[in-house]
């Protein structure tokens, strides 16, 4: 099941972005609700992220994933986060970001929830096909990152184009 799976995701994140989004709004009706988690490392004050290498494995991302009919999004974050990296956090562990719902062009929002968890005791668990990796990033450091992460985080100031302007920059007016 593992190598089907890998395969499964190997060839759907081949595909071109606009093919991605057609296949994904043919299974989810008019608009995409995404559900993102910021899990900061409490052990190094909060200055270190958890990030994902997944396929096609060019760049990291945060842990996310689309939310299931009428689920609600903090319940959906805290199931991508556990399903994604094994850490595994009750909804109530997490704390809406600021700002929560981040809405992007063509129908898609994300919202986006933070947590704290201490790094010397938290354990990964990637299952090799929808998740190559999960490991802590300091924030002045970031290895390269998905062009969506960095747009993400940049609104949270942290990131390469945090400094750049954007629609970011309309939230510190």
């Amino acid at each position: 099941m593992k190598p089907l799976r890998a395969a499964a995701y190997g060839t759907f994140y081949r595909l071109p972005i606009g093919v991605r989004r057609w296949l994904v709004r043919r299974a989810v009706p008019k608009y995409i609700v995404g559900a993102v988690c910021l899990v900061r490392d409490s052990d190094a004050g909060g200055e270190r992220l958890l990030l994902l290498r997944q396929p096609p494995g060019r760049g990291w991302s945060l842990p996310a994933g689309l939310l299931e009919r009428r689920e609600a999004p903090i319940v959906g974050a805290a199931r991508e986060l556990h399903e994604e990296s094994g850490v595994r956090l009750r909804p109530e562990d997490l704390r809406p970001a600021v700002p929560n719902a981040i809405v992007h062009a063509r129908g898609w929002v994300d919202v986006v929830f933070e947590a704290s968890v201490p790094a010397s005791t938290t354990v990964f668990k990637v299952d090799g096909a929808e998740v190559y990796e999960a490991a802590w990033h300091r924030l002045d450091d970031l290895p390269q990152l998905t062009r969506a992460t960095a747009k993400l985080l940049a609104y949270y100031g942290i990131g390469p184009l945090a400094d750049q302007p954007g629609p970011w920059a309309a939230l510190e007016r």
